[in-house]
């Protein structure tokens, strides 16, 4: 009968109903690259001070199959091929696409609560958060992120700096040409 119980109790815990308000617990943190960290491409074009995240998809790899000539055809001087050549196929794959998508984000996302409580609060105003203000990074708020600019932008949740833009939670650069 005990074994029944403890049975029962270890079931019960692992029910949903055990789970943090919000879902699951969620350990995940924003990835937050500064521009020093990021890789060569994305420091020439940066600002220096622009921290950057990536969304990654599978890569997109194609196989180039070739014929490599080993022994030319052997031909008599009466012009009769007297030994076909000889070939062997090599087979050798090529990364087309690593997958990998970089997208600059406000450096403010890692490490100001403050910014992140607006952003919860844009966010609930547009009715893509329903949750607490809470100014914590959390599942909730990562899941709204991801549907609020996914349409436009990457599919991540983790807010691009296009999406803040939109929401009004940092400026827009000014366009001096004129």
């Amino acid at each position: 009968m005990p074994h029944r119980i403890f049975t029962a109790l270890i079931a019960l815990c692992l029910a949903p109903s055990c789970a943090p308000p919000g879902g699951a617990l969620d350990t995940t943190e924003p990835s937050i690259i500064p521009a020093a960290k990021a890789p060569a491409e994305l420091r020439a074009q940066a600002n220096p001070d622009a921290c950057w995240s990536k969304t990654t998809r599978p890569a997109v790899i194609e196989t180039i199959t070739e014929r490599l000539l080993i022994q030319p055809a052997q031909i008599s001087s009466a012009g009769t091929i007297t030994q076909p050549p000889i070939y062997r196929t090599r087979t050798r794959q090529r990364i087309v696409d690593d997958g990998n998508r970089w997208f600059e984000i406000p450096c403010a996302l890692g490490q100001d609560p403050a910014f992140i409580a607006t952003l919860q609060r844009a966010l609930a105003a547009r009715a893509y958060y329903d949750g607490p203000i809470t100014g914590t990074y959390d599942a909730p708020t990562r899941a709204a992120v991801r549907a609020y600019q996914h349409p436009q932008g990457p599919d991540s949740g983790v807010l691009s700096i296009d999406a803040a833009r939109t929401l009004g939670l940092v400026a827009v650069p000014r366009d001096d040409s004129t």
